[in-house]
């Protein structure tokens, strides 16, 4: 009697780097496109090494993503109003900050000869971003960090990853 052999263990093992049964059968990929929000963290970078393995073990691509607070509000004294950037300079300076960002991402993507997309946004909600981002792009799942604050920390500081996994229809895997 031949024992019976799952489709993974005929071509490679399950977390091989390259799994030639799902090049020949596409569909069999569970996740086609990653988002992978970041903020150029050392604990997001850990995310997206994460993300970048991830995607090359079943044949995904990524999305990097990153969102930029919220163009800051004039500051007013004395009847005079002083903003320290228009808000066309402020979206390049963000422009700029987000290409730096996401491109220490892509270059790693790229060396792993994963397909790689990047997305910015400026927004006062980073988890809506992410959120919006995901629906656009089509992503099927959202790999991100977490600093895993609790208590008081976690109320005051918020947690964008939280309010993520509580409003994401989408699988989320957090990196810690």
């Amino acid at each position: 009697m031949r024992p019976v052999l799952l489709w993974n263990q005929i071509e490679a093992p399950i977390f091989s780097r390259k799994i030639d049964a799902l090049t020949r059968f596409p569909e069999a990929t569970m996740y086609r496109n990653i988002l992978v929000p970041t903020d150029g963290s050392k604990l997001s970078l850990k995310a997206a090494a994460h993300a970048i393995d991830l995607a090359k073990a079943i044949g995904a691509r990524l999305t990097g993503f990153h969102a930029s607070p919220d163009y800051p509000l004039p500051v007013y004294a004395d009847g005079v109003v002083f903003e320290p950037l228009s808000r066309k300079e402020y979206a390049a300076q963000c422009k700029k900050e987000a290409d730096r960002i996401l491109n220490a991402v892509a270059v790693k993507a790229q060396a792993a000869g994963i397909a790689f997309t990047s997305v910015s946004a400026i927004s006062s909600s980073p988890w809506e971003a992410i959120l919006a981002a995901a629906r656009k792009q089509k992503c099927d799942a959202i790999v991100m960090a977490s600093h895993g604050r609790r208590g008081v920390a976690a109320l005051v500081l918020g947690s964008e990853t939280q309010k993520v996994l509580t409003h994401s229809k989408l699988p989320v895997l957090v990196v810690r």
